[in-house]
């Protein structure tokens, strides 16, 4: 898939941040909203958002996010992403978000971010 959200997600995993910003910025609009759980408030631009996923880089290196699933339905796409790393204790793990996106065009203008999937 290389679509603006697997594009996005693959700049989880690149820790140069010149890099992470030019692969953040083909994938998003220029005023980009962006909010998941860990966000005290909704990060806007694409230097903030690059700087954003450049902690997840530093704080889970090796670690990487991958589009599992995803569906459209009126404009708004719901994308599983799947981040996987070695953990401290020395075994791969994986845990699942859920994002909804919206764009404009092609490219990503909001996302809005929860942990797990909303299965009990």
């Amino acid at each position: 898939m290389s679509d603006s959200i697997s594009i996005f997600f693959e700049a989880w995993q690149v820790e140069d941040a010149v890099d992470r910003l030019s692969k953040i910025a083909s994938a998003v609009t220029e005023n980009v909203k962006y909010d998941d759980p860990r966000t005290p408030e909704t990060i806007s631009g694409i230097d903030a958002l690059s700087n954003y996923v450049g902690m997840f880089s530093a704080n889970a290196p090796g670690w990487s996010a991958q589009v599992v699933k995803s569906e459209t339905t009126g404009g708004v796409t719901r994308a599983t992403v799947a981040f996987s790393g070695v953990g401290p204790d020395g075994d791969e793990k994986v845990q699942l978000g859920q994002y909804f996106v919206e764009k404009e065009g092609a490219v990503i203008s909001r996302m809005v971010g929860f942990v797990g999937t909303g299965e009990q």
